[in-house]
């Protein structure tokens, strides 16, 4: 067995959305490997008490929460604990831990719109990215990726279907797809929990339904969205930017058992995939490690066990939402930030039974068809696109649900 060099010296490690899932299972392949790895900062929106346990086990530098009085509380009960932390509250701090001059790597796990500031400043400050955070690219694809180039970060992207698409291609694979023989891109997806629902069925669906992922162990907003295949919308977005590829150059595949992750199709008629368990640990460790691979926790897929594998095209009738992301993405400019910001609006109201399930993409068309101007040049440009479209939504779910 070939054995590769073991680091120089600890990498150090800020996980932005530590309490969620994928922050969750971050720590957990970290935890793995104490000679590589210590952590520098963890962050979360308002789980407090999760957070201080995570502080209790994984003794970061620093903790950062979204409010003054939850930072307060926590800052109260790491002193009784006799745990020195440095704790801070809102978008500042999470900006700074990001792009501290000490941290190796980000973790930017942070869900929705609220984490691109914080991922796009450890993305100017040049640090190692592993994103798990598709808004950043989805609402400032561009920008972003100007960020990368400008200041050398290392961009490896977290989500399971454009982590295989990464091990899947050439080493060296900038400058477009074609001229290193790649025809496709091939994005999978499970399908969500209504793949086989009838019609209305789907439209009466409630959000514990929703939430209820045949294969995925995920947070409720990211559920939503990968039952509406607004999720996989976004993936193909951010795929568009990460391997700076066409939106007529990206095939969706629903694949309900979730064992091919994604695949590359090339000229010679080739087909590259990556297999593996669903288990978000061995993204996150390829991206933690790479190019070297670590042990994740993970077990070897059992292909005797999966004994089969299916695969069918997205239905765009039943579901919308995926056909809306890749008109977003062809007509460019603010359109897919303004996509980004109705649908969390939607997805919102959904969970707390204001609007119907089908309502989510019909809400997201209906803003998207309205006039909005401008241009993806500045943050603030981006940022303003989002406040309109949430204004927009927001008004329109009062509308409906009145």
């Amino acid at each position: 067995m070939i054995q590769s060099a073991k680091p120089s010296s600890l990498q150090r490690v800020t996980v932005l959305g530590s309490t969620g899932s994928v922050g969750a299972s971050t720590l957990d392949v970290i935890a793995r490997h104490p000679e590589r790895y210590v952590i520098h900062a963890l962050t979360a929106h308002t789980s407090k008490e999760a957070l201080l346990a995570q502080c209790l086990v994984h003794r970061p530098a620093v903790a950062v929460l979204d409010s003054d009085a939850d930072a307060a509380w926590l800052r109260r009960e790491l002193k009784q604990a006799g745990q020195q932390v440095d704790v801070n509250a809102g978008p500042k701090a999470l900006c700074d831990v990001a792009r501290d001059a000490s941290v190796d790597c980000v973790m930017a796990a942070i869900v929705g719109a609220a984490g691109l500031l914080p991922a796009l400043a450890a993305a100017e400050a040049g640090k190692r990215v592993l994103l798990a955070n598709k808004e950043a690219l989805v609402m400032s694809g561009a920008l972003f990726m100007e960020a990368v180039s400008r200041s050398g970060a290392t961009l490896l992207p977290i989500d399971s279907e454009h982590n295989a698409i990464y091990q899947c291609l050439p080493v060296k694979h900038r400058g477009g797809l074609a001229q290193h023989g790649i025809t496709q891109l091939m994005l999978t997806a499970s399908g969500g929990p209504f793949r086989t629902w009838r019609q209305a069925d789907i439209d009466s669906a409630t959000p514990e339904q929703a939430c209820a992922h045949p294969n995925w162990s995920m947070g409720r907003k990211i559920s939503v969205d990968s039952a509406t295949l607004m999720n996989k919308g976004l993936e193909l977005i951010e795929a568009c930017w990460l391997f700076d590829a066409t939106p007529e150059q990206i095939q969706v595949v629903v694949h309900p058992q979730s064992v091919i992750h994604s695949m590359v199709a090339y000229h010679d008629g080739s087909v590259i995939a990556q297999l593996g368990n669903p288990d978000m640990r061995t993204p996150i460790a390829y991206g933690l490690a790479w190019p070297e691979r670590i042990n994740a926790g993970v077990e070897t897929l059992d292909l005797f066990q999966v004994a089969r594998l299916d695969f069918e095209a997205p239905d765009e009738a039943r579901f919308p939402c995926l056909g809306l992301a890749r008109a977003a993405m062809q007509q460019g400019g603010l359109a897919p930030a303004v996509l980004n910001a109705a649908n969390e609006i939607a997805v919102e109201a959904f969970l707390q039974h204001r609007l119907g399930f089908s309502a989510i993409g019909q809400l997201v068309e209906e803003i998207l068809s309205r006039p909005s101007e401008g241009r993806v040049d500045s943050v603030e440009s981006v940022l303003a696109a989002d406040q309109w479209a949430r204004h927009q939504a927001i008004e329109l779910v009062t509308k409906w649900s009145a």
